[in-house]
């Protein structure tokens, strides 16, 4: 895969979660600045997106947030970054953080963690983009998302290829390497 600029990482929100996941999140931040890749990221200075943002700041990377007014207040947007965007919907939101990267992380999260990474991969299943998407198991954590992929496929709502829209990886010191490892981009987004 040719070089990689940015990369958007979808991740928790949450802080009361297993130290495991906050630890992942942190260490991902390390790589990225060591690598000199900017992160791409909700734009929140809570749970794992804080912890992301904050290590990868610590190591001097780069780190662009993006995040609408009415979750600014909520999830107190990161002030301490290199870049925060404010926008007016989720939408754009999702469309600025889509353009701003070259590809996608999916660390462990919640609900609007797993709606980014089901639309992201949607988009790719659509043609929308070729941009690649990694989902990091820590600690077994998509072990149900993948299930859950592998029902769609037996129920005969999904085919087989659904599975090579995204790429899994145990650990965050597995991206990088994968992302090198995969060809580059087939065809120019469409979005």
């Amino acid at each position: 895969m040719s070089r990689i600029s940015s990369l958007c990482v979808y991740c928790g929100s949450s802080d009361s979660v297993d130290p495991v996941h906050r630890e992942a999140a942190a260490a991902f931040g390390r790589l990225c600045a060591a690598a000199g890749i900017a992160i791409v990221f909700g734009g929140g200075r809570i749970g794992l997106m804080g912890c992301c943002a904050d290590a990868a700041m610590a190591a001097g990377g780069e780190v662009i947030g993006v995040i609408p007014h009415h979750l600014n207040a909520v999830e107190i947007g990161h002030q301490n970054i290199t870049r925060l965007h404010l926008v007016d919907s989720m939408h754009q939101r999702k469309q600025l953080m889509f353009e701003l990267s070259d590809a996608f992380i999916v660390l462990p999260g919640g609900i609007g963690t797993l709606d980014e990474a089901f639309e992201i991969i949607t988009w790719r299943h659509l043609n929308l983009h070729d941009k690649p998407v990694v989902i990091v198991d820590n600690d077994g954590y998509w072990q149900p998302f993948v299930a859950l992929v592998d029902h769609l496929i037996d129920q005969g709502f999904a085919q087989p290829a659904v599975r090579e829209l995204f790429t899994m990886v145990a650990r965050v010191e597995e991206v990088l390497p994968a992302l090198l490892a995969l060809p580059d981009p087939a065809r120019a987004d469409r979005l």
